[in-house]
């Protein structure tokens, strides 16, 4: 097997979502250096990282819960509604009833649990088609936001605040960084190394193929030089700024839900009945069950973004969530989910929500207009679910596949057996 074939069938994984993900990472740093020169350097500067991670923390928040509806073959369009509703209750009760904000926060995911468990009642038990269970939720719990709001904006304390709004503090000595951003780094690599060797261990102990040594070690290098250089950017902020604490609330949720969706029963019931609901149901998966909770579970991650959201204005507002939904069905979608339901993952959705939320701040340090804006992300999204449908004719998914195989010193006059190393490595691809 050659050395192009070991890159590209073991960099990534060697899977099909991986290989999707891959053309989803490789758009995403086209984006970034494309704004990185059109902007004269603002792209990549501390500031505008920072500005990026705070300003869209909420959306992608979203977009991990949209994530596990669409793979399990719902949608939903209540999610902006929701979290605007959330939003007025909580900021209402902490006014007028002096709650305490961490209450607070404790009342706001109790009330987008009962909302997502009044909405999953209706998908799950009752039967109704969750596109218009929740286009209804969308036009409910719009009018409830305005009528509690009476249409007014309610401010938000200072504690409350911080979950929006705070940083990382700075503490111990002078190094010119935020440390504890610094520590997060080295955390985060150390983490990075311990899972690969798991990997690797546990795969010598299954006695499947392991990846090339070098391949493994191209494969770490890359991933180090990411965190390496995110740590610096987001530490290396002013004093007083570094990595925004809803930054802090994403990660969390992404290394949580990344772990539920691939090693958790839970997780594959989802995908199994997106893949195909009625065998799912015959194998012993309890369907209303899944149903129910992945739309309960959208509602809560609603509900603690559209308090992230307000934290960060310091009020809530009735324009609060106006096409949130559109922005996390577009980052799913761009991040490799099938519309049909069944494949998609979360780091996938994180990677389409970075690639709309860098393509829009790139946009807006250009001065572009907001009409335009919207122009180009609705052809990007175009785009992402045309490739998607392409490629499933096609039968192939491997990005690295297509843009190497010009490159390949396969001797095209006598190719290998459909057996051979060489077309399982393409297959995989």
């Amino acid at each position: 097997m050659s050395r192009i074939s070991d890159l590209q069938k073991n960099l990534f994984g060697g899977t099909t979502s991986n290989a999707r993900q891959f053309g989803m990472i490789s758009t995403l740093v086209a984006i970034v250096l494309l704004f990185q020169i059109w902007t004269d350097g603002l792209t990549l500067t501390s500031g505008n990282l920072i500005a990026v991670v705070s300003q869209y923390s909420y959306i992608l928040i979203l977009a991990i819960g949209m994530l596990m509806v669409i793979v399990a073959g719902h949608i939903d369009l209540s999610v902006g509604s929701v979290a605007a509703f959330t939003g007025i209750v909580v900021a209402k009760a902490m006014q007028e009833y002096d709650l305490p904000w961490p209450l607070g926060i404790a009342l706001g995911l109790l009330v987008g649990a009962a909302i997502g468990a009044w909405q999953g009642f209706w998908v799950a038990y009752i039967g109704v088609p969750a596109f218009i269970v929740t286009l209804a939720g969308m036009l409910l719990f719009r009018g409830g936001n305005q009528y509690i709001g009476n249409a007014d904006t309610v401010p938000v304390p200072e504690g409350f605040r911080k979950i929006g709004a705070g940083f990382l503090p700075e503490v111990g000595p002078d190094t010119g960084y935020n440390n504890l951003t610094l520590l997060l780094g080295v955390a985060a690599c150390a983490g990075v190394l311990w899972r690969e060797w798991q990997a690797r261990r546990t795969r010598r102990e299954m006695n499947a193929d392991l990846a090339p040594l070098w391949v493994t070690g191209i494969r770490l290098a890359v991933m180090f030089g990411v965190i390496v250089f995110a740590t610096l950017r987001f530490a290396g902020g002013r004093i007083g700024t570094s990595l925004p604490i809803s930054g802090i609330i994403l990660i969390v949720l992404v290394l949580a839900y990344s772990h539920y969706t691939r090693n958790t029963i839970g997780g594959r019931h989802i995908y199994a009945v997106g893949g195909n609901a009625r065998a799912a149901e015959l194998s012993g998966v309890k369907l209303k069950r899944v149903n129910f909770l992945v739309m309960m579970n959208m509602s809560v991650l609603a509900a603690l973004a559209g308090m992230i959201f307000v934290a960060r204005s310091s009020a809530s507002g009735p324009q609060d969530g106006l096409s949130w939904e559109l922005d996390a069905i577009a980052a799913v979608f761009i991040g490799g989910a099938a519309v049909s339901g069944g494949l998609g993952t979360v780091s996938g959705s994180i990677v389409g929500g970075l690639v709309m939320a860098l393509l829009n701040n790139g946009l807006q340090l250009e001065g572009v207009g907001s009409d335009m804006v919207q122009i180009i992300k609705g052809l990007v999204l175009l785009l992402a679910v045309a490739f998607d449908v392409y490629n499933k004719r096609q039968g192939r998914f491997s990005v690295i596949g297509a843009l190497t195989r010009p490159f390949r010193r396969d001797d095209p006059a006598a190719p290998a057996a459909p057996n051979s190393d060489v077309d399982k490595a393409g297959i995989a691809g």
